[in-house]
């Protein structure tokens, strides 16, 4: 079957994000970038069937280095296989991603109130200097900020010094990365991510665990409720152009 939206040329997709320094990307990291990028973009839809044939040519990549991509794929929840029926991209669960995001709440709050208490704190400085600055001076490439807002809670728990936060962390923002990056579509937002990270580090400055762990619920609890209605809107318009 084939899926809703056509898919990009291989050439139009950009190229794949960089392998680690220590080694060259493999035709299988291309293809999980590109296919992961024809995800993230709703260019396949959740929902969509479509065989390795097909996907092969438009990726523009044999089939060997295809299925290694599709299976990491699949273990990180973003496809279905069926057999015989071929894969499908996984319908978004909503219960799930709530359940990640209050998972990333108790530990993003757990380290700042780590990060209260610390006597080491000379990142702050630079997260302060990157976020509390004025109007004029804040980006304002989606792209630019997604990145950046990435960069400023992984900071938050990596001052906590607890590696195993920091994996679980990490795993969580891959895992919701497909609708939070939408956060950062729409201007006030970007503002809105100013301010709040802005406030949050004062709190944190100023060891205030209580006022801090209160401001960064609400901001992340606030972004969730943003990127589900955005989801949602994406998802019927392109359904509506299909």
């Amino acid at each position: 079957m084939k899926p809703r939206l056509p898919f990009a040329p291989a050439s139009a997709l950009g190229p794949a994000a960089p392998a680690p320094a220590d080694a060259a990307p493999t035709l299988a990291d291309q293809a999980y970038e590109r296919i992961k990028g024809l995800i993230f973009d709703f260019s396949l839809m959740p929902g969509d069937r479509f065989s390795e044939t097909e996907l092969a040519e438009h990726v523009q990549v044999s089939r060997t280095p295809l299925r290694q991509a599709l299976q990491r794929l699949q273990r990180e929840g973003f496809l279905q296989v069926f057999p015989k029926l071929g894969w499908q991209v996984a319908p978004l669960d909503f219960d799930k991603f709530d359940e990640l995001y209050d998972l990333r709440i108790l530990l993003e709050c757990h380290a700042v109130g780590r990060l209260c208490e610390s006597v080491d704190r000379a990142g702050l400085a630079t997260l302060s200097a990157l976020w509390e600055v004025a109007p004029e001076q804040r980006l304002d490439t989606p792209a630019a900020v997604r990145d950046l807002d990435e960069a400023f809670h992984r900071s938050l728990v990596d001052g906590s010094g607890n590696h195993e936060m920091m994996r679980v962390h990490a795993e969580i923002t891959d895992r919701i990365r497909i609708i939070r990056r939408l956060d950062f579509t729409k201007p006030p937002r970007v503002e809105a991510t100013y301010d709040e990270h802005g406030a949050i580090l004062r709190a944190i400055t100023r060891r205030r665990a209580a006022e801090a762990q209160r401001l960064l619920r609400a901001h992340i609890e606030q972004s969730k409720l943003e990127v589900r209605h955005i989801t949602l809107d994406m998802l019927y318009r392109a359904r509506q152009i299909g």
